[in-house]
């Protein structure tokens, strides 16, 4: 049987980035184009701002996603998927085919 990871640490390193919180729903909306703030706290219902915001700061920081700033006023900010953050879409088509083959069993 071939082993799951590569080299150790692999997964470990992937939830690293995606296994907080919020974190693979924050991704999953972004897959649709550029999200602003506001647009991301209404799609991830139930997020605190604060809590968004820091997603949204280390997402950035692990380069899952850009954020760009324009100025305008009032000032408007976007969010968008990096191409490694788009690699993440086929783990996460997998989690909710998944979530939907066994939701059923768990309620």
């Amino acid at each position: 049987m071939k082993p799951i990871e590569p080299k150790t640490g692999c997964i470990a390193s992937a939830s690293k980035i995606i296994g907080n919180k919020w974190t693979a729903l924050i991704v999953r909306d972004l897959s649709s184009g550029p999200k602003r703030f506001c647009e991301l706290e209404n799609s991830v219902s139930h997020i605190n701002p604060r809590t968004l915001s820091q997603r949204l700061d280390d997402l950035e920081e692990y380069e899952v996603i850009t954020k760009k700033s324009y100025a305008e006023v009032p000032p408007r900010v976007e969010y968008t998927l990096t191409a490694k953050g788009s690699d993440l879409l086929p783990i996460l088509r997998q989690m909710a085919n998944w979530g939907d083959k066994y939701s059923e069993q768990s309620v």
